[in-house]
């Protein structure tokens, strides 16, 4: 077994989906748990000490959204992958906002899906820490208390907002910030759904971290939902 198994419950009503998912995550080390609705997961998920959830959206009885919501209501720090199907935007967003870490788009690569659920058990395991620590991912360090950026030991200037922004998506490194999520951070509570002032944000951020939009090494785009910053 490596450093990266661990208890993962699947959500999935489709019997033979969650067995196709049981076997190949059986093979690969993890510890699997099986649940056909929301109600059963949330069972399951108070007899055992599950590392992720991976939880199918379009599911019958509370539902894939409602469920979400409700684990996160109590188990505030466990990490939620959802699956969606490619077009449902706002089923992602909606997700996203009820509390789910990341999402995995049907149909889905195993491999993809393998690396999401270890990545999330990867910061799962992370110790918390206190939010005045610097934050350090790659050749980026960000330094919450006095308020300085660094790449490669090199300053980098940037405006207060530019600045709440980074630290936002630093520390949920590897999770979709959604637009609204980020604008409230940045405005407060309401704030709307200002995607263009976003946009020419990150853009001031990508040039002062001399990192290419086209294909970024620290801020990726998530079309039509958000923005994230590449875990380490």
């Amino acid at each position: 077994m490596n450093q990266f198994d661990g208890r993962v419950l699947i959500v999935e009503d489709d019997s033979s989906v969650r067995r196709a998912l049981r076997t190949t995550l059986d093979a690969l080390g993890f510890d699997i748990g099986e649940a056909s609705n929301g109600e059963e997961a949330l069972q399951r998920l108070r007899m055992v000490d599950y590392e992720a959830v991976v939880l199918d959206i379009n599911m019958p009885g509370i539902g894939g959204i409602e469920t979400c919501r409700r684990i996160r209501r109590v188990f505030t720090r466990l990490p939620i992958l959802v699956l969606t199907v490619r077009d449902s935007e706002d089923d992602k967003v909606e997700a996203l906002e009820a509390g789910a870490d990341d999402y995995v788009i049907k149909p889905f690569q195993i491999r993809e899906l393998v690396a999401r659920i270890r990545s999330a058990i990867r910061r799962f395991r992370a110790p918390e820490s206190p939010s005045e620590m610097p934050i350090t991912i790659r050749d980026i360090v960000l330094d919450p208390v006095r308020r300085r950026v660094e790449r490669s030991g090199v300053e980098v200037r940037l405006t207060p907002r530019e600045f709440d922004a980074l630290q936002v998506l630093m520390e949920h490194a590897g999770r979709p910030i959604t637009h609204s999520r980020l604008l409230a951070a940045l405005r407060g509570p309401g704030s709307g759904d200002d995607r263009e002032y976003l946009r020419v944000l990150i853009g001031q951020l990508r040039k002062k971290l001399v990192d290419n939009a086209i294909d970024p090494e620290y801020i990726v785009t998530d079309s039509y939902i958000g923005y994230r910053f590449r875990d380490a």
